[in-house]
């Protein structure tokens, strides 16, 4: 029998196994009482607001939830009050954004979770499922990094691409086939970006040798098989890519919001990767929809962490 769910029907079904306790610091906001209360109500998640009870409650009390949904009383700092309690195996992930910055989610990761061992930057990625395009039926795309780190370095490109193939395993389930992107496919342009994108894909293959990697790679000649038999017929990767390693987060992110866009494409990030406990951002525009995707994925990035702690993590 096909199997006819959608890429976010089965995160859903798979977090729910887990049991996971997330945590939600923007309590005040409606759309995240609003997703925090479908999560409770689907059992995907454990979810439990972070803020003052009294921004919480009267939204509670709009969708009939009162007792469903957790709420930690924190007056100051509750981004921080929730990393804190990340830490301390209080919850098995976070998710937040839809009020604070980028920029504040990320400095919050780095100052109270940390950088996991073996990861040498926190970068990000987007999954980005997308309608068929090479006759495969609907797909899931990386696109990495797309909202983290400005200016990669070949050090960057090769830990942003490491880190994206193993949250892909963890939330997508597949075998990685990694692309990274330049003007260029395999020598037929050079530059300075092109140089750093080759030393990026050289130190990518030394960190991950069981992985598929190959670059320079034009967009092209990374997604489509026809144009990949013209550019790059002894590639393995070439028009098989399915982790896209963009030059810099210009390129990155307006790639992710021009195929989103214009394509219709589902786009759920970004997520956060290279710390040691998830802790997730969230676009500021995000609706109720990308919040409860967003929190599966936190569950199944914390999959070992939930079936340790028995429960989905400790006592709020």
């Amino acid at each position: 029998m096909v199997n006819r769910s959608t890429f976010t029907e089965r995160l859903e079904a798979r977090a729910r196994r887990l049991g996971c306790k997330i945590a939600f610091p923007e309590a005040g906001d409606p759309r995240v009482v609003e997703a925090a209360v479908l999560l409770a109500r689907r059992s995907i998640v454990k979810p439990v607001l972070v803020g003052e009870p009294e921004e919480a409650a009267p939204l509670l009390s709009l969708f009939e939830a009162e007792g469903e949904v957790g709420v930690v009383d924190c007056r100051t700092g509750p981004l921080n009050h929730a990393a804190a309690m990340l830490v301390g195996g209080l919850f098995d992930g976070v998710v937040a954004g839809a009020v604070h910055t980028t920029g504040e989610v990320v400095r919050v990761g780095l100052r109270r979770v940390g950088l996991r061992p073996g990861a040498r930057t926190l970068s990000s990625s987007f999954l980005m499922e997308v309608r068929d395009f090479r006759g495969r039926g609907r797909e899931v795309l990386t696109f990495t990094d797309a909202g983290v780190v400005p200016d990669p370095g070949p050090a960057q490109l090769a830990s942003s691409a490491a880190e994206a193939v193993r949250i892909r395993r963890l939330v997508v389930g597949d075998e990685a086939k990694v692309a990274f992107l330049s003007y260029s496919t395999l020598g037929s342009a050079q530059g300075r970006s092109v140089t750093r994108v080759r030393e990026g894909v050289r130190r990518f293959r030394r960190m991950c040798p069981e992985v598929a990697g190959e670059g320079e790679l034009q967009a092209d000649a990374a997604l489509f098989p026809d144009v990949a038999r013209f550019k790059a017929p002894e590639s393995k990767v070439a028009g098989k890519a399915n982790v896209l390693v963009f030059p810099s987060l210009d390129a990155a992110n307006i790639a992710y919001k021009l195929v989103q866009r214009l394509s219709g494409a589902r786009a759920l990030g970004p997520i956060l990767h290279g710390l040691n406990w998830p802790l997730n951002d969230l676009s500021r525009g995000a609706s109720v929809a990308d919040i409860v995707h967003m929190a599966a994925i936190t569950a199944l990035m914390a999959g070992d962490r939930c079936a340790a702690s028995g429960d989905g993590g400790g006592e709020a």
